[in-house]
């Protein structure tokens, strides 16, 4: 019988058919003895792309779920293209009418507003006093053009602080457009 066990210490010992007297002797040994510090070398190696890898997942997973919108409302967009062509922390997906019907977890992590919490609402909760009458005019004649626009406007979390949030939007169409879509990212 053979039995492998990891000490306080974290040293993996084996101990087979041997005697008590043989056992207590090797905790002894290791009872004696000062913990050293060494670095893992292999778990460095794994969370060096970790990291990477689940926000890659994460970002397949955002763009599967978008494709399946894309099907379900016969949008023509080449999403594809629009995803390797821009950078993103949020996305936000509105009807015609701007009424938010799907965000991903950066748009959590940006506003602080949960997803639940956005549905069926407008954009608008973000904007507050810092946020420009000029620049929401602005992006409002944008949106009436029904083209893809950038701009930069100033909203705030739900902690009530400020941010300035890049946007990039894509009106989503097959006939005629159905949704907006907005692509965002925290700009200083």
């Amino acid at each position: 019988m053979k039995y492998n066990l990891v000490d306080s210490y974290g040293v993996d010992i084996s101990l087979s058919n041997q005697s008590n007297r043989e056992n207590n002797s090797h905790k002894q040994h290791l009872s004696n003895q000062k913990p050293v510090s060494m670095a893992l070398m292999s778990w460095d190696v794994f969370m060096d792309g970790f990291h990477e890898r689940m926000f890659d997942t994460k970002q397949k997973n955002e763009i599967k779920q978008i494709l399946y919108f894309a099907g379900k409302f016969n949008w023509r967009n080449n999403m594809r293209a629009i995803f390797s062509e821009n950078e993103y922390e949020a996305i936000v997906i509105t009807d015609k009418h701007q009424k938010i019907i799907w965000v991903n977890d950066g748009f959590t992590s940006m506003t602080g507003y949960s997803k639940t919490f956005a549905i069926n609402k407008t954009p608008k909760f973000l904007q507050g006093e810092q946020t420009s009458s000029e620049t929401r005019k602005r992006i409002k004649a944008k949106i009436q053009r029904d083209k893809p626009f950038k701009d930069v406007i100033v909203n705030h979390r739900k902690d009530k602080s400020i941010y300035k949030c890049e946007l990039k939007i894509f009106p989503l169409y097959g006939e005629e457009t159905t949704h907006y879509m907005a692509l965002e990212k925290h700009v200083v």
